[in-house]
């Protein structure tokens, strides 16, 4: 692999899904996601990657998960099971902490807040593309959760638009340390042009 390089002016961090309910104790999700997270330092790592990115001005975007609504999907003919089950525990519930931002990755003035994804891809049915597009973007860095579904999704759907795309390693998440090797080591290989750790995006974005 060539040694890693971003330019400010045409790479994006997009940050998905760091939600109260994923990644803080308390959150509804967390329980199921905290041994992997915290044997990656996952939140730490995600923050490392995002206060890097705002020290070499990188455009930040996040592709958030539709929050959960009285009425989602009543009345819908179909739901997918990853639908299913998020509309079932109330996930990341609108008005609730569990559905706020960590504080530590609260948007800053400018950052830009994608529409809402209702499945697993930042890019289905949102204006994450067009956003990145007005911006710019060709090439993107991905961090967040959870690996195997919104990630995995969010990075194959990049890749079919055109964008190269690096996936941080350490600064993702997912349930078991199996699907982290699904996601990582058989699937986003595929898509991503780099699977990198948190320290190798740091230091190349501070070259």
């Amino acid at each position: 692999m060539k040694p890693l390089s971003y330019d400010p002016n045409n790479t994006g961090l997009v940050v998905v899904d760091p939600y109260n309910d994923f990644i803080s104790e308390g959150g509804k999700i967390w329980p199921r996601m905290k041994e992997v997270a915290e044997a990656n330092n996952c939140v730490p790592h995600m923050q490392q990657v995002l206060t890097a990115a705002r020290a070499a001005k990188l455009r930040v975007f996040f592709a958030m998960h539709h929050r959960y609504r009285e009425g989602d999907y009543e009345s819908w003919k179909f739901v997918a099971p990853i639908q299913r089950a998020a509309w079932h525990r109330r996930s990341f519930e609108c008005g609730t902490w569990g559905g706020e931002f960590r504080a530590e990755f609260v948007p800053a003035a400018g950052e830009i807040v994608a529409s809402e994804h209702w499945c697993s891809s930042g890019f289905a049915n949102t204006d994450l593309d067009l956003q990145l597009k007005r911006h710019g973007i060709e090439r993107i860095i991905v961090i967040g959760l959870v690996a195997h579904t919104c990630i995995e999704a969010t990075v194959r759907f990049a890749a079919e638009l055109g964008y190269d795309v690096t996936v941080v390693k350490d600064a993702v998440a997912d349930y078991s340390d199996e699907m982290m090797h699904a996601a990582l080591e058989i699937n986003m290989p595929n898509y991503a042009s780099a699977i990198v750790k948190t320290s190798d995006v740091v230091e190349a974005l501070a070259a």
